[in-house]
């Protein structure tokens, strides 16, 4: 396994509101960025995208867990997103696993995949809708 991979990890998880400069020694300026909630197309989005999710939560940080390079130039992260927002979960800390599916060339990622259960991240912690979720899966249990 090269030393990417790794080296990536480790520099994402130390992104934070102060220093999201860093995010074009990381991301290609034509990166593609996927979650189950946003797909967002070159540097600059990508950029104001994180800008505002730092600005609308606390506490936010990565738990890595481990990584899996498939072969040179494409690997997973594995991964717990710990976060606070005033209006989820009354404030409380929000944790959430998932998996990022990254593709890179030159030292920098071009594609980026997060797969991580959006409802375990928003939905649930929702006032209404989220007692709706919770009547539900009890029904399916």
């Amino acid at each position: 396994m090269s030393d990417f991979l790794p080296a990536f990890a480790r520099r994402f998880a130390a992104l934070d509101k102060d220093n999201l400069e860093h995010l074009g020694e990381l991301y290609s300026t034509d990166v593609l960025f996927v979650d189950p909630l946003h797909e967002i197309c070159g540097l600059a989005a990508l950029e104001r995208y994180f800008a505002a999710l730092y600005a609308n939560v606390s506490d936010l940080h990565f738990e890595l867990h481990g990584c899996d390079e498939v072969h040179e130039g494409e690997g997973y992260l594995r991964w717990t997103m710990s976060y606070r927002h005033p209006r989820l979960a009354g404030g409380r800390p929000i944790q959430v696993e998932g998996c990022s599916h990254l593709l890179w060339r030159d030292d920098r990622v071009y594609r980026h995949r997060d797969y991580f259960d959006a409802g375990a991240l928003l939905y649930e912690h929702l006032p209404v809708f989220g007692r709706a979720i919770a009547w539900l899966k009890r029904r399916l249990t």
